[in-house]
């Protein structure tokens, strides 16, 4: 089957469960709009739900295809590409130079990994799954981690929780102390949330990094991080924060 061909089957599938309303809402949602972080997406009003079904009907989709998904002008094509990944290298398991393939292969599509929902799908499940297989490839995250594209450092942030749930921290502290000054609230939420996982498996950990840092976190990261703390100890931190500023 033509790479064309299936690209227009997948695209063909989605549309016929496209929402309209769900069309005409998701580019405000996503910041599809000049001068938003989405600027220039385009969606076809397609649920998770609907878009991981459309993906299991095509799990099995050999690369180029693959490839044609993943460079849709439809987020929601991308996303099914992204799901078929991210399940073609988890029955990858013992097949590690199929793995590595994988990785390589989604590394050099972040160009349209481009949102943060698809970032967030696939990040820790492809790139930092693969990290904690093979712990010296760390390197990856931090060159990813500096390279100044917004999607790129939220790639990094959020494949440390595949580490975060081998009880792991080493990066996730290393790379939430880099990103204390990023400016923007896309990483801050990224941040504030890998701290937070790390948090539930041990809060000693987080509450040693808030002492040092919680005064000069940005809030919504903070904010974050504080989520399954109680709420004294909460407010503790947030006021840490509100007096920084008196």
């Amino acid at each position: 089957m033509k790479t064309s061909r299936v690209a227009k089957d997948v695209l063909r599938d989605l549309q016929n469960l496209a929402d309209p309303v769900k069309a005409a809402f998701f580019p405000k949602f996503f910041q599809a709009f000049p001068s938003g972080y989405g600027d220039g997406d385009r969606f076809l009003g397609v649920t998770v739900p609907n878009i991981r079904t459309v993906a299991k009907t095509y799990a099995t989709l050999p690369r180029p295809q693959l490839l044609a998904c993943l460079q849709s002008p439809w987020h929601e094509c991308r996303m099914v590409g992204l799901f078929i990944l991210t399940r073609q290298f988890e029955v990858a398991k013992k097949d590690p130079a199929e793995r590595e393939s994988l990785v390589d292969f989604y590394i050099a599509q972040l160009d349209h990994v481009n949102n943060w929902d698809l970032v967030d799908c696939s990040a820790y499940k492809v790139l930092g799954a693969h990290v904690v297989a093979y712990p010296d490839q760390r390197d990856r995250l931090y060159k990813l981690a500096n390279s100044g594209h917004l999607w790129r450092e939220r790639v990094a942030i959020v494949a440390t929780l595949a580490q975060i749930r081998k009880r792991e921290f080493a990066d996730v502290l290393k790379l939430s102390e880099q990103f204390l000054t990023h400016r923007h609230d896309l990483i801050h939420k990224a941040v504030g949330w890998m701290l937070r996982e790390m948090g539930q498996r041990n809060e000693g950990i987080l509450r040693a990094f808030l002492d040092e840092y919680a005064a000069q976190m940005p809030r919504t990261m903070l904010r974050y991080s504080l989520e399954k703390l109680e709420p004294a100890t909460r407010q503790t931190y947030m006021s840490a924060k509100s007096n920084l500023k008196k």
